[in-house]
């Protein structure tokens, strides 16, 4: 749904968010499945990856398509002109690279997860919305919101010579408008839905809520706020810093601001992401491990804490 430089960004973002918003399942699927045969421990078995790849590959990529097909120009940034200058494995290449990149973004959060590096799962999510949001707002060239405003290769050759709020009018009354907005009422809607969704079934799970600081509907707009504006916040302060500085000393300053930012350990993101109630740590699953622990309950779950 969004244009193809970016959407790659979108997918693994997706994947790695949909993984820490059921961070908890996940542990339990873990646990449960920790001592079983091949076939219930096989990657394809976890109803939650399944449920990523089902989401990206029905929802993501028929959307991206026809978008493509409809407008490649804005579908390619302006890169091509119309569907001449789309070369067609490279369609293929964005039709299978979505469901891959959603699938690898789930695959590295929940490893992260399960090995007791939760925040570093949320990092992926941080990193991947970043990267969407540095090419919508940025691109290669600095012209990357002039390339999202722009429905037409005519009104992108032509944004020097309007105004800024006459292009936004005329984006806003587009047919590429109106595609984003019925598409995006959909597929966001189904995202959004999704992991809180599975946010709650996760603190439903014993013992979880109490690792919850804030009312879950706090709770929900705060993971939010870390998740989507964080990463959009940071990509504006990227591109503002790189059109004022220059690439070669505004690119480090932002990684020396993002990095005490977001690994400090005291930083505001660490404080915020513990009231949410995303596991922090956990085990890995090792039943022989667990033998005569009087903490296992009958399911082989082994409370966050005790980890």
């Amino acid at each position: 749904m969004i244009q193809i430089q970016a959407a790659l960004f979108w997918a693994y973002a997706i994947g790695a968010t949909f993984a820490l918003s059921a961070a908890r399942q996940l542990q339990v699927w873990e646990r449960i499945n920790a001592g079983e045969g091949p076939r219930t421990r096989s990657r394809a078995a976890n109803p939650y990856l399944a449920l990523t790849a089902l989401f990206a590959a029905v929802l993501m990529v028929p959307t991206g398509l026809f978008l493509l097909w409809q407008n490649p120009a804005w579908a390619t940034m302006h890169v091509a002109d119309g569907h001449e200058g789309v070369w067609a494995g490279f369609v293929l290449f964005y039709a299978g690279g979505l469901p891959v990149a959603a699938i690898t973004g789930f695959l590295v959060a929940q490893g992260l997860i399960l090995v007791g590096a939760g925040y570093w799962a949320y990092l992926q999510c941080v990193g991947g919305y970043f990267l969407l949001f540095g090419t919508l707002v940025h691109g290669w060239d600095g012209r990357g919101y002039e390339r999202f405003l722009s429905p037409g290769a005519r009104d992108f050759a032509g944004w020097r010579r309007d105004s800024v709020v006459n292009h936004v009018l005329d984006f806003l009354t587009s047919g590429t408008f109106l595609a984003l907005l019925v598409f995006g009422a959909g597929l966001i809607g189904t995202m959004l839905l999704t992991e809180t969704g599975w946010l709650m079934e996760g603190w439903s799970l014993p013992g979880a809520d109490e690792d919850r600081k804030v009312h879950r509907f706090l709770a929900i707009a705060v993971a939010a706020a870390g998740v989507y504006g964080l990463p959009f916040v940071g990509a504006l302060v990227a591109s503002v810093l790189v059109r004022l500085l220059g690439g070669w000393l505004g690119l480090p300053l932002f990684a020396v601001i993002a990095g005490l930012t977001l690994l400090s350990r005291r930083s505001p993101v660490r404080l915020l992401y513990g009231l949410v109630g995303v596991p922090h740590r956990h085990w890995r699953a090792d039943l022989d491990a667990d033998r005569g622990n009087p903490e296992r309950d009958e399911t082989g779950v082994t409370s966050d804490r005790t980890a």
